[in-house]
């Protein structure tokens, strides 16, 4: 690409963001789902395959009661969907799932309870969205500002269901700068974070701990899944809400 044309698109490219205009025009966000069924997932590693329904898992229905870190490093399972090794039998004998679900926290792995999970339905359960209706309000995703209802003390989420560890305290924050010129620089807040995950969900498999050697890290990647894009696009509020991460951008964006 020749110098002029670049600064003409350099250009083109400034004006389009100072005109107000919505940067969902401008980033190829996914669409979303109803904000019943946001954060709602279909677990299918092995069910169709075994003739049986994919299993329906809702974020939301279980953030209520316990953090992110009580899934994702106790009871072992994977950030990434489908590819944790979870069997009936391994739920039975009190791995994953049936840490819980044993007939004396929830209900258990009986034949009379198969359809509450193996029902491939991601709307299964709406009408239990109806308890976060006090919750504190979001734009976007499920509309729920989970962050603000934890800080309020209007959830109590459990963090440990096993021996409680010490957590470690760290509130850096991370000014990330942005790609695209006339964006703001992305806020990264650990301590927000460290409240319902562990450091070792994040590093170093998503982020390199060592300083400024996450290579690649781009909007664009973070639209495919990747980096923060693993959680906020379909389970932490969607990257639809802009201000959220580039909080000295204007509300024109």
């Amino acid at each position: 690409m020749n110098r002029a044309r670049f600064f003409s698109l350099s250009f083109a490219l400034l004006c389009f963001l100072m005109t107000g205009r919505d940067t969902t025009a401008f980033y190829p966000f996914p669409p979303l789902p109803p904000q019943e069924q946001y954060g709602n997932i279909l677990i299918n590693r092995t069910s169709e395959k075994n003739k049986v329904k994919s299993v329906t898992f809702s974020h939301w229905s279980h953030r209520l009661h316990y953090t992110c870190r009580v899934c994702h490093l106790e009871l072992e399972f994977n950030m990434q969907l489908n590819t944790t090794e979870i069997t009936e039998e391994a739920n039975k004998a009190g791995k994953f799932c049936g840490a819980c679900h044993n007939d004396k926290a929830v209900f258990g792995h009986t034949r009379d309870n198969c359809e509450k999970c193996h029902n491939g339905d991601k709307a299964y359960g709406k009408e239990k969205f109806a308890k976060l209706a006090d919750l504190p309000k979001t734009k976007y995703g499920n509309k729920v500002d989970w962050v603000k209802a934890l800080q309020d003390g209007l959830i109590k989420p459990k963090n440990f269901i096993y021996d409680e560890a010490r957590q470690i305290a760290f509130d850096r924050l991370l000014e990330l700068q942005a790609e695209n010129y006339g964006i703001p620089p992305a806020v990264f807040p650990h301590s927000l974070h460290t409240q319902w995950l562990d450091c070792s969900n994040c590093h170093p498999d998503i982020f390199n701990i060592k300083k400024k050697t996450t290579k690649h890290f781009s909007m664009s990647l973070c639209l495919k899944g990747q980096f923060c894009g693993l959680c906020h696009l379909r389970t932490a509020f969607p990257l639809n809400d802009c201000k959220r991460c580039h909080p000295a951008m204007s509300d024109s964006y």
